[in-house]
C-alpha cells in the first residue's frame, strides 16, 4: 500500500477543491476527482480508501483545522499561504487531529516530502515549521522527538 501515493492524491483533490468551492457541495464531483486523481498517480486500489479518508475527513473538519493553522502559524493567514501549502498543511491536521495510528514524525516528514514536490522554494521549512507546533499543540509529537524534524 503506498499512502504517499494516498497523500499525493487527497493534495491534488482538496487543491482543486479550494479553488473550485462548488465542488464541495456535490459527493458525486467529489468521488469523481478522488478517481481522477487515483488514476494519474497510479494509486494502488488498496490506498484509494486511505485517499478517500483524508480528502473527506479533512474536508468535513476543515473548519476546526483552519482555526488550528490560523492560532499557530504566527503572521501567515491562510489567505495568504500558497494554495498547495494551505491544502498540504490542512491534510496533515487531519492525520495529527484524527489519526492516533499515524506517528506526527511519519505525519510531518511525509509533509515535507510532499512539499518539497510541490510547494515552493521555502515551503518544506514553512511546512515543518508550522506542523511541529501544531504538533506540539495537541501532545502528539513523539516522546523520543526532540528538536526539528531533520533534513530542513
Amino acid at each position: 500500500m503506498s499512502r504517499r501515493l494516498a497523500r499525493e492524491t487527497a493534495l491534488q483533490v482538496l487543491f482543486q477543491f479550494d479553488m473550485n468551492q462548488d465542488l464541495e457541495e456535490k459527493e458525486a464531483s467529489l468521488d469523481l476527482e478522488i478517481k481522477k486523481w487515483a488514476e494519474e498517480f497510479a494509486v494502488p486500489e488498496g490506498s484509494i480508501p486511505f485517499a478517500q479518508e483524508l480528502i473527506k475527513g479533512t474536508l468535513a473538519e476543515k473548519e476546526r483545522i483552519d482555526e488550528e493553522i490560523e492560532k499557530l502559524s504566527e503572521g501567515w493567514p491562510l489567505a495568504r499561504m500558497a494554495n498547495v501549502d494551505r491544502n498540504l498543511l490542512r491534510l496533515a491536521c487531519y492525520e495529527l487531529f484524527y489519526r492516533e495510528d499515524i506517528p506526527a514524525r511519519v505525519t510531518i516528514n511525509e509533509a515535507i516530502e510532499i512539499a518539497k514536490r510541490y510547494g515552493g522554494d521555502e515551503s518544506g521549512k514553512f511546512i515543518n515549521g508550522i506542523l511541529d507546533r501544531i504538533a506540539e499543540s495537541t501532545n502528539k509529537k513523539d516522546e523520543k522527538d526532540h528538536g526539528p524534524i531533520s533534513g530542513n
